[in-house]
C-alpha cells in the first residue's frame, strides 16, 4: 500500500468553541509522540484555538495551513489549521460555558469544509468535535446531529442516499442502538424488522471491513423485559425481533437473540459476541458509559468515509477549567486511522 495513502491526515472539525472541543484537540496534539497519534489537522478558527491554548495555560503552537498536505511537515512542531477566520467576523468571540450564536456558523462551515476534504480525498476521514446542537438550531441547522447532516452532505456530493448507523465502541464493548434520539414512548413502533435488517446487515459489514473480523458474532437485545417473556411482557420480541433474526441466519449471519438485556452486558456474556444490537439509545449508551466512560468512541456506519468521534458532549461544565481528559477524542483519532488502513486493504484509494 503506497506510504502517501497510509499517511493521509485525519481531518478534525472544530466543534463547540464554548465546550471542551477545542481542550481536547489541543490535549490531543500534545500526546503525539508519547501515544502514537497519527497525523491530524483542524478544520475551523485558527484564532479560537489560540485563545483556548492561552486561556487554559497550555504551551501549544498553532499553525495555519493551505492544504491538508502541509499536514506532516507541521504536526511533529505545532497543531495544524485550515483556518476559515477569513469566512467570519466573530473575532474568537466566545465564552467557556456559554455557546454563542456568534459561532454558530463557523461551526457548521467546518463540519463542511472538513466532510468535503474527506469526500475529494485529501483527508482520510473525520473526526468531530462535539456540537451544542441547539445554539445551532438558532441558525437554521434542521439535523437531529451529526450523523445526519454527515448522511446529507455525502448525498450532496453525489453519494447514494444512505441511512448511517451508529456504533459506539470500547476496548470492552461494541454497541448499536437501533433507535437513538426518540422518546422512549415512540421506540416499539420504530422498531420494525425493515431498521433491524438493515442495521444488523451494516454492522456485519463493518465488523468485517473496518474491525477485520472475519466471522462476526452478533447478540440483539429484546425490546421488553426478559426480551418479551414469550409475550408475557410484550409482543414486540416474538412478533418483530425474532422473525427478522431467523431470516438474518437463514442467510448465513451468525446472531443471537433477542436476549434479555439485564444479562447480556456482564464479563462473560460479552465475550460471546463481537457487537450488540440494541433497541434503544440508553440500552446501549448506558453500559458502555458504565464500562468505560473516558474512552468510548462513535463511529458512524454506512457513510462512504470514515467517521469517528469522541462519545460525550460539549461538557460545558467543565470547559475552560483545564481538567478535561482527551482520552476519547485520542482513541477516535486512532480508531479512524485503523478504519482507513483496513478499508484500504479491501478497496485501496488512489485518489
Amino acid at each position: 500500500m503506497p506510504s502517501s495513502i497510509i499517511n493521509r491526515p485525519l481531518a478534525v472539525s472544530l466543534g463547540e468553541p464554548a465546550g471542551i472541543g477545542g481542550e481536547i484537540i489541543l490535549k490531543s496534539w500534545r500526546e503525539r509522540s508519547q501515544r502514537d497519534i497519527p497525523v491530524f489537522f483542524v478544520v475551523g478558527s485558527i484564532k479560537i484555538l489560540i485563545r483556548t491554548a492561552r486561556e487554559l495555560g497550555l504551551d501549544i503552537p498553532v499553525t495555519a495551513i493551505s492544504s491538508p498536505d502541509k499536514a506532516a511537515e507541521i504536526f511533529p512542531y505545532a497543531l495544524p489549521v485550515i483556518d476559515l477566520d477569513h469566512q467570519f467576523d466573530h473575532q474568537a468571540d466566545f465564552d467557556f460555558g456559554t455557546p454563542s450564536r456568534a459561532t454558530a456558523a463557523l461551526v457548521i462551515r467546518a463540519i463542511e469544509t472538513a466532510t468535503d476534504l474527506v469526500l475529494t480525498g485529501k483527508a482520510a476521514g473525520l473526526v468531530t468535535a462535539p456540537i451544542q446542537k441547539s445554539i445551532l438550531y438558532d441558525v437554521g441547522f434542521t439535523f437531529p446531529g451529526h450523523t445526519e447532516y454527515l448522511a446529507h452532505l455525502c448525498q450532496q456530493h453525489g453519494c447514494p442516499p444512505a441511512k448511517p448507523v451508529m456504533m459506539l465502541v470500547s476496548d470492552q464493548l461494541r454497541v448499536v442502538p437501533l433507535t437513538i434520539h426518540i422518546a422512549l414512548a415512540d421506540v416499539a413502533r420504530k422498531v420494525t424488522p425493515e431498521l433491524l435488517r438493515d442495521s444488523c446487515l451494516k454492522t456485519n459489514a463493518a465488523l468485517i471491513q473496518d474491525f477485520g473480523i472475519q466471522n462476526p458474532r452478533l447478540a440483539v437485545a429484546g425490546l421488553n423485559p426478559h426480551a418479551g417473556e414469550e409475550g408475557g411482557m410484550g409482543a414486540e420480541d416474538q412478533l418483530v425481533i425474532r422473525p427478522t433474526l431467523d431470516k438474518l441466519r437463514q442467510s448465513g449471519l451468525t446472531i443471537v437473540g433477542p436476549l434479555p438485556a439485564d444479562t447480556l452486558f456482564h464479563a462473560d456474556a460479552r465475550t460471546g459476541y463481537d457487537a450488540a444490537i440494541c433497541m434503544y439509545h440508553d440500552q446501549a449508551l448506558i453500559p458502555i458509559k458504565t464500562l468505560d466512560f473516558d474512552g468510548g468512541v462513535n463511529v458512524t456506519l454506512g457513510l462512504p468515509m470514515v467517521r469517528t468521534s469522541p462519545d460525550h458532549g460539549t461538557a460545558l461544565n467543565i470547559a475552560g477549567k483545564a481538567v478535561a481528559r482527551p482520552h476519547s477524542m485520542i482513541r477516535a483519532l486512532k480508531l479512524a486511522r485503523h478504519i482507513w488502513i483496513n478499508r484500504q486493504k479491501v478497496a485501496p484509494d488512489h485518489v
